[in-house]
């Protein structure tokens, strides 16, 4: 019980986000330790190029991104796709800077960068205790403000196997994705999206499969894991919710830190703490709140953009 007073004390990691959102043709909608040393992965199908000879990794640029060699092959032919949300996905407007969610968001990904600068944090685990709280809205809304840093590339990876959404928040084919990587249907290139204008590369969840936590077990996940820190800036991922399966659970072991998405007036403290207790507590970083009504989030910033006018 001391672990959610401890997580709700600490007010400088909660953020409260826009009201919740209707349920998508996809599916329900939903709305806010040290990284291991890299083992040789294969993610085309090729082991990591070597260092350069300094006995420091070679560098190269790939959309303007200074990124690790490997990277320029594992990034240098994604498809590259429109953002193009879909209608009511109340993702964030990005022709609008002001608009009052994208603040939130923004103050979200400060704090989180923040965090890095203190620790290695780069794989995040986005998850909430139950269905329809809000973790894959916090998750792509997250991912796209931070894509928004020039020299950030970000990753926005769908591992809900059992109910996935990212696709069709993006309006993007759902495969392939994930699961044809992980079971070699496909390279991880051709696995990605890239979104037009952005750093954002979007990994869907792939085609359906019958043993989501089997295949979440796989050797390939761990490396995987192990590997975006070299190629992302950040690493996001949506998970199922904690109290309806286990994969969350296996998924935040992997992670660098899980960010929790509880629904105002939905999310019971019973709910937060059975979910609290499933996770490791120094891997938590913060508790997102979702689901507050308009008028709450516009009078914070009314009076200081009017004064600007």
């Amino acid at each position: 019980m001391s672990r959610v007073h401890d997580a709700f004390r600490r007010a400088d990691k909660t953020e409260v986000l826009q009201p919740p959102a209707p349920d998508t043709p996809g599916g329900p909608r939903e709305a806010a330790a040290p990284a291991a040393a890299p083992a040789p992965a294969r993610l085309n199908g090729n082991a990591r190029p070597a260092e350069a000879s300094d006995g420091k990794e070679a560098h190269s640029s790939v959309n303007g991104v200074s990124q690790p060699g490997f990277a320029k092959e594992m990034l240098g032919d994604v498809m590259v796709v429109p953002y193009n949300p879909a209608p009511e996905s109340h993702l964030l407007d990005l022709e609008n800077a002001a608009e009052t969610p994208a603040e939130e968001f923004r103050t979200l990904r400060t704090r989180l960068n923040h965090l890095q600068t203190l620790q290695p944090l780069h794989t995040v685990v986005i998850t909430s205790p139950s269905p329809a709280e809000g973790k894959t809205l916090t998750a792509a809304n997250l991912a796209l403000a931070q894509s928004q840093i020039a020299e950030h590339s970000v990753l926005l990876a769908d591992f809900d196997l059992r109910r996935p959404a990212v696709h069709t928040l993006l309006q993007l084919d759902r495969s392939p994705g994930l699961t044809d990587y992980l079971l070699g249907n496909c390279s991880f290139t051709q696995a990605l999206r890239r979104v037009e204008g952005l750093g954002l590369y979007v990994l869907p969840a792939g085609s359906p499969v019958k043993n989501p936590l089997e295949i979440l077990n796989l050797r390939q996940v761990r490396q995987l894991f192990e590997e975006l820190p070299r190629a992302f800036r950040w690493a996001i991922f949506d998970t199922p919710p904690l109290l309806f399966s286990a994969d969350a659970n296996l998924l935040a072991t992997l992670a660098d830190g899980t960010v929790l998405v509880v629904k105002i007036g939905s999310t019971t403290f019973d709910a937060v703490t059975r979910a609290m207790q499933s996770l490791c507590e120094n891997n938590v970083l913060g508790i997102v709140a979702n689901g507050a009504r308009a008028s709450e989030l516009y009078s914070k910033y009314t009076y200081y953009y009017s004064k600007n006018d």
